[in-house]
């Protein structure tokens, strides 16, 4: 059975704010929860003027009290930024508000460049251990027996569901080492994906979490009445996403039509690697997208994000998704 999921990237497009975005979010996520989607993450982002998910924590409670039944939560929260403590009392504080459907995905990123990283007045620590050690203090913060000589007020005996997130070799290592779920970055960074997939599986040591490999892979779809009107809807994500590899992070863009012919070769390569992780159609042929890339991977979940300029087109298209979810389980 293929679970699927959410990842809202909380979009600010042009000419809006990030006001109009946690409204979004909200619609998207209760419509979600009526559709029947697993699980609804959010991911930490600074300085980048299209995307509205920098207090993820805060945006978690507000996504989650305005939900019921759904879990939520960070996918995710990029710890070099914070002081484990921290991260413990936000999500401890999460999970005595909603209790069973708090989520903590971490990953080692800053999620921004480098001067903002200084800005979040992080030290910005090169030692290839510190991300562990900051990940195994802070589900120690959580146990009923710390250790610690300082306790997590909220936290202590909670129990979030604890991921590790990432793009490359190393979170597959350290999630298998720690036996917990792991949640690889496909929807932007797919090239080391089947490799790290391999290594988690490969490694992976039962822990009180988890007693057997559980992966989730993130995902883009765009699905619409057409493949036509699916393919335009994805030109605003296209152009998001290429601005961003070119240095320029821009807020989401009206779709265009043939967008992609515009492309130099270097970019439409850049393109070219991450539309490996999409489906893009109507759903007859996003069904036969993913029926291939879940045969391919072996993915337990799908975590799916859809950035259309159009907010009622990315709901239309997570409600035909969930259409395809049903022929995807049949």
């Amino acid at each position: 059975m293929t679970i699927l999921s959410v990842l809202d990237l909380a979009p600010i497009t042009e000419g809006s704010d990030a006001a109009a975005s946690f409204r979004n979010s909200l619609e998207l996520a209760r419509h979600a929860e009526a559709l029947g989607y697993h699980r609804y993450w959010l991911a930490e982002h600074h300085g980048m003027p299209g995307i509205a998910s920098a207090a993820t924590a805060v945006l978690i409670g507000h996504i989650a009290g305005g939900t019921s039944t759904m879990r939520v939560g960070a996918g995710g929260i990029m710890l070099p930024n914070h002081s484990p403590l921290v991260i413990a009392e936000q999500f401890g504080t999460l999970e005595s508000l909603y209790p069973g459907r708090i989520d903590l995905g971490l990953g080692r990123a800053p999620g921004s460049d480098q001067v903002t990283a200084r800005a979040l007045r992080r030290n910005l620590d090169t030692d290839p251990d510190a991300f562990p050690r900051d990940v195994v203090e802070l589900m120690e913060y959580f146990s009923e027996n710390s250790r610690l000589p300082v306790t997590a007020v909220p936290g202590k005996g909670l129990s979030p569901q604890f991921w590790i997130l990432g793009s490359s070799l190393f979170g597959a290592q350290l999630a298998a080492y720690l036996g917990l779920p792991y949640s690889f970055a496909s929807h932007f960074a797919p090239q080391m994906m089947m490799q790290a997939i391999e290594v988690y599986r490969a490694n992976f040591q039962p822990s009180a979490h988890l007693d057997k490999p559980y992966v989730m892979l993130s995902y883009n779809v765009f699905a619409a009445d057409t493949d036509a009107e699916a393919h335009l809807l994805a030109s605003s994500w296209q152009q998001s996403f290429v601005s961003l590899r070119n240095g320029r992070p821009i807020r989401l863009p009206p779709p265009v039509h043939g967008y992609t012919d515009t492309l130099a070769p270097h970019e439409r390569a850049l393109l070219d690697s991450v539309l490996s992780c999409a489906a893009i159609g109507a759903p007859q042929t996003v069904t036969h997208v993913m029926r291939e890339f879940i045969a391919r991977t072996g993915a337990d979940e799908l975590i799916i994000t859809c950035n259309t300029f159009d907010h009622q087109a990315r709901l239309r298209s997570y409600e035909l998704l969930a259409g395809v979810r049903e022929a995807l389980n049949t």
